[in-house]
């Protein structure tokens, strides 16, 4: 999809300090949620029951793919705010966040509907003994009552930092995480709800975080009109948007598959592989955490840039974002690699699991460094709404990535499945990189001052 053009240029600088004054604070928030995740599985754990620990697990796993899958309200807001915030357009950035909250809210209500026929897929899928399952629904059928909420705070977080306020995306997704966290420990180890304290904490969370996003978008439209009925549906401006999101999820849908394909490729190889591998893909997945954050600063920079109409600008956030993201990578890479084993033993105590982890360490270090550059660049053209072009290379990347592994694998084993994931990162990235220069030109007039 193509960015809409605006008016007149409008100059700005672009600098590291503006580039880590979104970075770090978004990588803060971004930190905080795997945080989140260990503090209800071990409060589960204080129960001493083997089945509400797989209960939370698949539920959390369902719960990932459907919010992953929505994960475009964010990053779509995002860009289109950052682009109306760079043009000037004070109504239209307005009205986009009026959008992505109803769209959000009819989303989530879908959600709510559809949750029996999606819970009873996802148990099919993953299996799991009767008690596990019924942990699993219990779980659920509490936590489905957030899906409003939790997609409207992605509507919220999409368009503070959009207009650049990354403090404020901070705030907010710390007090989101901070909250749950207590009442997790409060309806878990106090209350004794078991899991269903911990889907009910993430409903009261969700809710109070909605209520707080509320406040302050209030709060930053003070004195400044709403947008009209007729502005906030406009049919270009809502089909402008839905075509982004489309092109967001496939592409989030791709991502997901090539994950799935990896690990099930592990399993293939007996548990000791999989076991192995799975402890090295979260090495990557912290890392990405890491990273990220840089990737938000590219979106909210190239969206402003393009809003503006000023080349220079766009081009400083793509060097700058590039930069520090490799500088970045290389120190987590590094880290790794030093700390690697010492980590795997602390994550496992079965020396097979151990000896074949660190026996393929290097791969997993190596995937910052592969994979930042896929990380910035879509960054980029989320915020340029370049969507169709990413969810494209998204898509060859991923054939990519299987045809590397049916070449790879059967010569290669356990190492051919990591090139060829490392291989589908580096596609990622240059494949879009590679076009970025005459979708640039095509964005931006040919007289930028």
């Amino acid at each position: 999809m193509t960015s809409q053009p605006y008016g007149a240029v409008r100059p700005f600088d672009v600098t590291s300090r503006s580039v880590l004054a979104i970075a770090v604070p978004m990588t803060l928030a971004y930190l905080s949620t795997p945080l989140l995740g260990l503090v209800d599985t071990a409060v589960i754990g204080q129960l001493g029951d083997a089945a509400l620990l797989g209960g939370i697990a698949l539920g959390g796993v369902l719960f990932d793919i459907v919010f992953t899958s929505f994960n475009f309200l964010r990053a779509g807001t995002t860009g289109l705010t950052a682009q109306a915030s760079g043009a000037g357009d004070g109504e239209e950035e307005r009205a986009v966040l009026f959008r992505a909250v109803l769209l959000a809210l009819a989303l989530g209500a879908t959600v709510i509907v559809l949750q029996q026929p999606a819970l009873t897929a996802g148990l099919w899928l993953m299996g799991g003994s009767a008690e596990v399952q019924a942990a699993t629904a219990s779980y659920f059928a509490i936590r489905a009552l957030s899906a409003p909420l939790a997609l409207a705070n992605y509507a919220f977080l999409g368009w503070f930092i959009g207009r650049g306020r990354a403090m404020t995306a901070l705030g907010l997704q710390t007090w989101l995480n901070g909250i749950n966290i207590a009442l997790s420990v409060l309806f878990v180890l106090y209350f004794e709800w078991g899991v269903a304290g911990v889907a009910a904490a993430t409903v009261a969370a969700e809710a109070l975080t909605a209520l707080a996003g509320t406040v302050l978008a209030a709060r930053a439209l003070s004195g400044r009109p709403l947008p009209t009925r007729a502005q906030v549906f406009d049919k270009v401006r809502f089909k402008r948007m839905m075509a982004l999101n489309g092109d967001i999820l496939i592409r989030s849908f791709a991502l997901i598959t090539a994950f799935a394909f990896f690990m099930s490729r592990s399993a293939v190889q007996g548990d000791t592989v999989l076991a192995a591998n799975a402890i090295l893909e979260k090495f990557f997945m912290v890392a990405s955490f890491f990273l990220d954050g840089l990737a938000t600063a590219a979106e909210q920079l190239a969206g402003r840039a393009v809003g503006a109409r000023y080349r220079p600008a766009f081009d400083r956030s793509l060097k700058l974002s590039l930069m520090w993201g490799y500088v970045l990578a290389g120190l987590i890479s590094l880290v790794l690699l030093a700390a690697g084993p010492l980590l795997i033993h602390a994550m496992t105590t079965a020396e097979d699991v151990r000896q074949t982890a660190v026996a393929y360490l290097g791969w997993a270090a190596a995937t910052p460094l592969f994979g930042v550059l896929a990380f910035q660049m879509d960054g980029v053209f989320i915020g340029a709404t370049w969507s169709r072009d990413m969810r494209n290379m998204m898509l060859l990347s991923l054939a990519l990535y299987f045809a590397a592994y049916a070449v790879a694998f059967p010569l290669l084993g356990n190492h051919g499945l990591w090139l060829a994931f490392t291989i589908f990162l580096a596609a990622r990235g240059f494949s879009l990189l590679a076009i970025t220069g005459r979708r640039a030109r095509e964005t931006f007039p040919a007289h930028p001052a």
